[in-house]
C-alpha cells in the first residue's frame, strides 16, 4: 500500500477525532536561488479531514524509507 493511501486510511482528526483523511502532494520552493528560480524541489503530503477539514503536513521522503511505515503512522494517527 502507498504512503499516502496508508495515512488517509488510518488518519485520525487531531481536531475533531473523525477518522478518514483525503490526501494530495505538493511541492514548493525553499530559499535563495530556488526561490528566485522557482525551483520547487521540496515535496509535502497534506492529509485533511473529511469531516471538517484540519489539514497536517508530512515530509514523505521521512515516511517511505521507514520499513515500520504501519506503527509510525498508528503513532502519528493514534491507531
Amino acid at each position: 500500500m502507498h504512503v499516502d493511501e496508508m495515512m488517509a486510511t488510518r488518519f485520525v482528526c487531531a481536531k475533531c477525532r473523525a477518522q478518514g483523511a483525503k490526501t494530495k502532494r505538493f511541492a514548493a520552493t525553499g530559499t535563495g536561488l530556488s526561490k528566485l528560480f522557482d525551483i520547487q524541489h521540496n515535496k509535502f503530503v497534506a492529509v485533511s479531514c473529511l469531516k471538517c477539514g484540519y489539514t497536517e503536513i508530512y515530509d514523505p521522503t521521512v515516511l517511505e524509507g521507514r520499513s515500520n511505515l504501519g506503527t509510525v503512522l498508528d503513532v502519528l494517527f493514534g491507531g
